[in-house]
């Protein structure tokens, strides 16, 4: 299909719906954990869940951690299922699990006190984490896949930072509902009963996610494949994994950096200042919003600024920058000065928005249509379960165990470092149309071997 095809089938209106309603669902996953790692609420869901001796904080962050365990089977299972039923189907599936999750943790009992279970309760927890991270598994690829395979070629980059926008303003929405909860109760209210309030806002934000997805077809891409008769008939598991397992550890090797520097910026520093640093939770949480709101004013702009000059001049700036940048500012965090620290987390936050606004654009073009979900699901939760979803324990751990507060740069710039590889082995595929990569699959393939 043809980028004049494409247009001429799919309007702008419906693009920008496909857009939102995509956005929607990375906004449901971060707001989750924009709550579960906020400064409060962290501290009260490991003591009300996991009391005893032992850091409450590292605690919480190790039950958002076990949720990872799982996201690669769900990859496995979702990403193949959506090339074969399709993405909208599979995506209404995956948000309606992420935010009823959410939801239900707000309902739960705790170890002790007048509404408890004893060990069930942390028995429960675990095991709607578990659900969590099945089902998020299955949604950032078919998410990606979605605007993707519904952007006209030109303006792929443009939407496709829209993907990242939802999830920083999920996460924004999730620390001003936090930090509205700690200013609006005291500190007993909120262990006692009000850290359940943020859990509830969970549900109607994924309705109104599902309501949206339920609303639209399938892309026009899968559809194509669907009159040739080219669709899959089985989950293609095999056809993805032997097919394309270059590509996909080239998306393992980019992933990692993407992924512990958002981990990194997103659920570690959040306890770093607190912890570590020892800032005040309200004033943690507002710097962290407000560099936030900054991301979220640039990463459009950027986006269609890769539509110009390409995906790759953007990750390669990030992964440089990172590797130079990464210990002098988290100096300047530690400096003392308030000031000084903002400048030095926004220069971590800039460097992070180079890849987010472009990693929408860029994965879902690494492969070709037929198994598109199946290989980005896959090759992303594969990595984010690994790197991504152990930063915070990992990092926090080493900062305890060797009184060292430079980890957190220490970790990004290995990460850069391996990432470069396979940033510089990937083609670039900027102005590309979707369906020309079921023809460039095998060359790019091919690159990515011999580069």
């Amino acid at each position: 299909m043809t980028e004049a095809a494409q247009a001429a089938d799919v309007d702008q209106r419906t693009v920008k719906r496909a857009v939102i309603a995509s956005a929607m669902g990375n906004a449901t996953e971060w707001y989750d954990y924009g709550v579960f790692t906020s400064g409060a609420i962290a501290t009260s869901i490991g003591t009300v869940f996991f009391p005893g001796e032992g850091n409450a904080v590292l605690k919480s962050l190790a039950l958002v951690a076990i949720g990872f365990v799982v996201r690669p089977f769900g990859g496995a299972f979702f990403g193949p299922l959506g090339d074969k039923l399709g993405r909208q189907k599979v995506l209404a599936i995956t948000i309606l699990l992420m935010s009823g999750c959410t939801f239900l943790v707000g309902c739960l009992p705790t170890y002790a006190g007048g509404y408890s279970a004893g060990l069930g309760a942390p028995i429960l927890i675990l095991l709607l984490r578990l659900i969590q991270g099945f089902s998020t598994g299955g949604e950032y690829g078919g998410a990606a896949t979605f605007i993707a395979e519904y952007a006209p070629t030109r303006r792929r980059g443009f939407f496709g930072s829209f993907l990242e926008f939802g999830t920083l303003a999920g996460y924004v929405l999730g620390n001003v509902v936090v930090l509205a909860v700690t200013l609006s109760f005291t500190a007993q209210q909120v262990d006692s009963w009000a850290w359940r309030i943020p859990f509830f806002v969970a549900l109607p934000i994924g309705l109104v996610g599902l309501y949206l997805r339920t609303k639209l077809e399938d892309t026009p891409e899968f559809q194509r494949l669907e009159k040739a008769g080219e669709k899959a008939e089985k989950a293609p598991l095999k056809e993805t994994l032997v097919g394309n397992w270059r590509m996909i550890l080239n998306l393992i090797g980019i992933v990692l950096l993407l992924n512990i520097a958002d981990y990194m910026l997103l659920t570690t520093m959040p306890t770093y200042f607190t912890d570590t640093l020892k800032i005040n939770d309200n004033t943690s949480t507002l710097i962290i919003i407000g560099v936030e709101i900054v991301q979220m004013a640039l990463i459009a702009p950027l986006g269609a600024l890769s539509d110009r000059i390409g995906r790759k001049p953007l990750l390669l700036t990030a992964a440089i920058g990172f590797i130079v940048l990464s210990y002098p500012s988290i100096k300047l965090m530690q400096s003392g000065s308030l000031a000084l620290l903002i400048i030095g987390f926004l220069v971590v936050a800039i460097l992070l928005v180079l890849m987010l606004a472009v990693i929408g654009s860029t994965f879902p073009a690494m492969f070709p249509t037929r198994v598109r979900y199946g290989s980005f699901a896959i090759g992303y939760n594969v990595s984010t379960s690994i790197f991504g979803g152990t930063c915070g324990v990992v990092v926090t751990a080493l900062i305890h165990g060797t009184g060292n507060e430079d980890w957190p740069a220490f970790y990004l710039m290995v990460a850069a470092a391996i990432a470069l590889v396979p940033i510089m082995r990937i083609p670039e595929t900027a102005r590309v149309p979707m369906a020309r990569i079921e023809v460039q699959a095998a060359p790019a393939q091919g690159l990515a071997a011999s580069s």
